[in-house]
This record gives C-alpha cells, structure tokens and sequence, in this order.
C-alpha cells in the first residue's frame, strides 16, 4: 500500500499595523510572545524586511501582486487595482492552487474597468477580479462604522447574544463605564476600557475560528490551497477584551523614542505630518499610556490564538506539508518621532516583522536563524510560488523568492537595496504644503545602513541608522553626505526606469526572438543584401533554404 504525499498549502498569516518590535522574537522587553517566538524558531526570522508601502491599502496590493506601488497603481485605501493587473491568485490558479481569504483586506473592485469590458461585478471573473484574485471565504475589512455595509461578523454576535444596531462598534469595540453607559472604543480616550464582549467572541477568535472552518473543509476538496489569514488587530480601534484589556499597564509602556531637535529641524513633510490631528494626540503622554498598554494586549491576544491554530494544524498533521508566514502590512508610530499612524519611513513604520518556515527539509539548516539579509513584501508571492512548485514570472514578479535564503543559499547578487513609497495626495498635507495632486509622491531607498527619502519638490531626507538607530538626525541637507545622497539617488532613477510593465510578454519570448532569429523564420526579411547573404543567415538559425 503506498501513502499519499500530502499536498502543499501555504498559511499567510497577516496582522494589521504590528510593529516589528512588538514580539519577544524581536526584542520587546515586556510583551511575551510565547506562540509565535516558537514559529521563529521553527523557521526564520527575517530581521531587515520593509512594506512597499507604509500604508494598508498599497501594501497590501503590492504583497497581492508581488509588484511595488508604481507598478500596480493603487496608492491609497480604496483605490483598486486596474481590471488585469496580475495578481497572486492568478499565478497560483494556473498551477491548481486555491487561493483564499480570511479576513481583512483593502481590495476595492475597478468597476469602471469590468463595465467597459462588460463584465459583470457579481459574475464569476468579476468576483475574481474584484477580490484580488481571493475566494473570499470570509472577508472582512475591519472597520464597519455605521452607515457601512455590515460584516458577517454582526450576525454571529447576534447569534451569541450581543444585539445592536451595530454590534461590531458597540459590542466588540466600544468599553462601558462604571455605571454601564456606552464608551465609545474609537476614541483614544477609552483605550483602557475592556470591550464588552468576552475574548471567545471577540475578532481575533473569531477569524481564527473561520480560518480552522476552512482548512477542515478543504480537507474533502482535495485541492492545494494559500489561505490569507488576515487578522484586524492590533490596528485601532484601540480596545480590547478581558484579559487582555487588563493585562498591561501604564508601567508597560516603552520610554518613547523622539528628540526635541526633530521637531526644531524638521523636514517640510515631516513637519507637517507631525501636525496631523492622530500625531498630535498620540504625542501626549496621557494618550500612550492608554493605548499602548492595549495594543500590547491585542498582541498578546493574537499570540494565544498562534498556539490555538498551530495546534489544529499539528492535529491535522499539516505542519509538515505547510509553509506558514507571519508577518504585518506595516506598523505603528505609537507616539514615537512625534506621530501618530503610520505614513512615513521610520523603522516603527516602514519594517515589519517577518517569520516564514518552509517545512521541507531543504531548510532544516536555517531553523530557528535570524537573517539580516534586506528582504520586501512583495518576495512572498514569489516564494509561495517556488515553494509550491511553480517557476516565477519574472517579467511580471517585481520581488525575489526566499526560499535560496531559507536553504541556507543567500544568491550573490541578492538586492543591495530595499523601495518604499508613499503617495500623500489623499491627506491633509498635500493642502497644508500646497503641493500638486502628482507631485505628493515621497521614496524610501535603504541600503541597510542609510535610509534615503526622496521628497517631490523638496529637498531629500537621510538617516544613518549606523551612528543613529534612533532616526533622529536628518542628514539630508549635511554637505558631508553629499555623496552619500548622490548615490542613492542614483539608486532610486536606476530603479524607477525598469519597473517590470511588460506583463504580457514573457522574458522567455523576448530572449527567443533574437537569440532564434524569429523574425527571419516568420519570413520578415530586414535590410538583407542578397540571396546568398540570406541563405548565410538560415544555414546559421538551421533553416532550409
């Protein structure tokens, strides 16, 4: 009797604005991270990975395609991507692979697009295109203030008791005060509130619950899969239910990380950014000591539900057959450099956590490492693609596969340098630096040492994380790194004229059709002289004259 080898799935784990050092794995002082630091040390830590976008919407649509924010269009929350623009899932439906969400996303459908091919939104392409190429077994964007269409979230808290006209905010992310009145939870002030409904109901449980539900039921499908897990916290709102809403406090919190000088000399986008409503807020020390503690528990809420999930996938006997991923679509100023959110190039912004354990035994030798090499979001795509078999697009795929680095082979030309980009038209600071809708755009190059912004109509920004790790010292203007500045300049225009646009034509073809001669074989015969210079050519290519 011969076994059956086991197909392989892909676990893409995402939380939405976690700090990358907001783990034990990576260093918090406080916050234990029990669950996923043992997922480190199954796979490997990447210590140097950056979002292509420091903002949830371009970030997540250059993990979905594997292409940097100028190359797929949508620089901002809502924007979708272009109808064909290639996706993850189009990739991975060519090879058989099911490609599925659980969770949070920021996909938005191009609904001009499908009506001038006339497609309909609801058919089964215009679903495909609309979700991004994911079967959207649970979507779920994480935020459904009232007047918002409603989540299916609403009805399983129906279900369990908790009715409102919205149980998502007045159940799940509003607190009560003392004499039971409703605290409303999008509020920083009521950041220390418990949420009112009990942790097995709350968000975190409850997607990972539906995840489990459809790893059990693709179980009699038979089809590999790649399931999106992504997780709505710890982005705001800030609250969290008990005990996790009790679990941190005030002495918890890290000392904050800023400098009286960056606010003296402050780049003309820094500046303004730092005047923005959420960083002025989350500049007091009042509203850090209420969030903080919170953010920290929503994290440790998400750690009790890693070992939940590991342990359904052990009994399933999946862990062996299953690259997982963990990671996070960008992080959280939380105070630090005076700001709030997370818009620009900071570590606490721009890095992210990133664990990938590929089960094979290729990778025994890296298990439990920490790799310093500069990795990007969009090298997910290709190494769920490689790992499952699959050759890469490479005229299509902007990022790198890993798996190399996870079988203990770093490539000799690996990327000397990481892009970010940011596009801030859509925020009050376009108004309040009177810039041009196009000219909004600002580009992070970091070389693992030097961290480069260029700055549309202004002059650059540079930090040497060498000297100060803590980004307090803008060296941009500094003569002394001119030539510092000059090359990654040189870097960033070397990079911004070879996006990979040619996404119809392969790179197979193109090299085929000079290096066979096809123009001659289809019978184009260009600037040739006479019949014996022509019969010099096809006895060349191996033509019959």
């Amino acid at each position: 009797m011969t076994t059956k080898t086991p197909a392989k799935n892909v676990l893409w784990i995402m939380c939405d604005q976690l700090r990358y050092d907001y783990l034990g794995c990576t260093g918090h002082p406080v916050l234990k991270t029990p669950n996923i630091d043992a997922m480190a040390r199954r796979g490997v830590l990447f210590r140097n990975a950056y979002v292509q976008s420091p903002i949830c919407g371009p970030s997540r649509m250059s993990f979905y395609t594997g292409r940097y924010m100028r190359s797929h269009g949508s620089h901002w929350n809502g924007w979708p991507l272009r109808v064909g623009e290639p996706t993850l899932g189009d990739h991975l439906k060519k090879i058989g692979v099911r490609n599925v969400l659980v969770g949070k996303t920021h996909m938005a459908p191009d609904l001009e697009g499908l009506k001038n091919l006339g497609i309909p939104a609801d058919s089964i392409i215009g679903v495909h295109v609309s979700e991004c190429g994911f079967e959207p077994y649970e979507r779920d964007d994480g935020l459904h203030p009232t007047g918002r269409p409603r989540p299916a979230y609403d009805n399983y808290l129906r279900q369990h008791g908790y009715d409102a006209d919205n149980p998502w905010e007045h159940w799940a992310n509003s607190g009560a005060a003392d004499d039971g009145s409703l605290q409303n939870g999008w509020l920083l002030v009521h950041a220390d509130k418990a949420a009112r409904v009990p942790d097995e109901h709350s968000e975190t449980p409850y997607m990972t619950q539906r995840a489990m539900e459809f790893i059990a039921e693709a179980e009699s499908d038979g089809r590999p899969w790649c399931l999106h897990l992504s997780y709505i916290k710890p982005h705001w709102p800030y609250i969290a239910p008990e005990p996790y809403a009790s679990m941190y406090g005030p002495q918890d919190v890290q000392p904050v990380i800023r400098s009286q000088e960056e606010r003296a000399n402050a780049h003309p986008v820094f500046a303004a950014y730092m005047d923005m409503r959420y960083s002025r807020n989350m500049s007091r020390n009042e509203a850090r000591e209420k969030v903080i503690p919170t953010y920290m528990g929503l994290i440790k809420q998400i750690d009790d539900q890693m070992g939940v999930l590991m342990q359904f996938l052990e009994a399933r006997d999946l862990l062996d057959s299953t690259m997982i991923v963990f990671t996070s679509d960008h992080g959280d100023y939380l105070g630090d450099h005076w700001m709030g959110e997370k818009d620009l190039f900071h570590e606490q912004s721009a890095k992210i956590p990133l664990i990938v354990i590929d089960p094979s035994s290729a990778a025994d030798a890296t298990r439990g490492t920490v790799s310093d090499a500069l990795v990007e979001a969009i090298d997910l795509a290709p190494t769920f693609l490689d790992y499952l078999g699959s050759t890469p697009p490479d005229h299509i795929l902007e990022g790198r596969s890993l798996l190399p680095l996870l079988h203990g082979n770093k490539p000799a030309d690996w990327r000397k340098v990481v892009f970010s980009e940011y596009d801030y038209a859509m925020q009050d600071v376009r108004v309040m630096l009177n810039q041009p809708i196009d000219r909004c755009r600002l580009f992070m190059v970091f070389d693992g040492r030097w961290k480069f912004i260029h700055a549309s109509g202004f002059r650059p920004m540079l930090y040497d994380l060498e000297t100060d790790p803590q980004e307090f010292v803008d060296r941009g203007a500094d003569p002394a790194c001119a030539d510092i500045v000059a090359r990654l300049q040189a870097e960033l225009f070397d990079w911004a004229l070879h996006a990979k646009m040619h996404v119809t034509t392969p790179n197979a073809k193109i090299a085929a059709y000079a290096a066979q001669q096809l123009q001659v074989k289809n019978g184009v015969l260009i600037g040739i002289w006479d019949e014996a210079e022509l019969g010099a050519i096809r006895e060349r290519i191996g033509m019959k004259s």
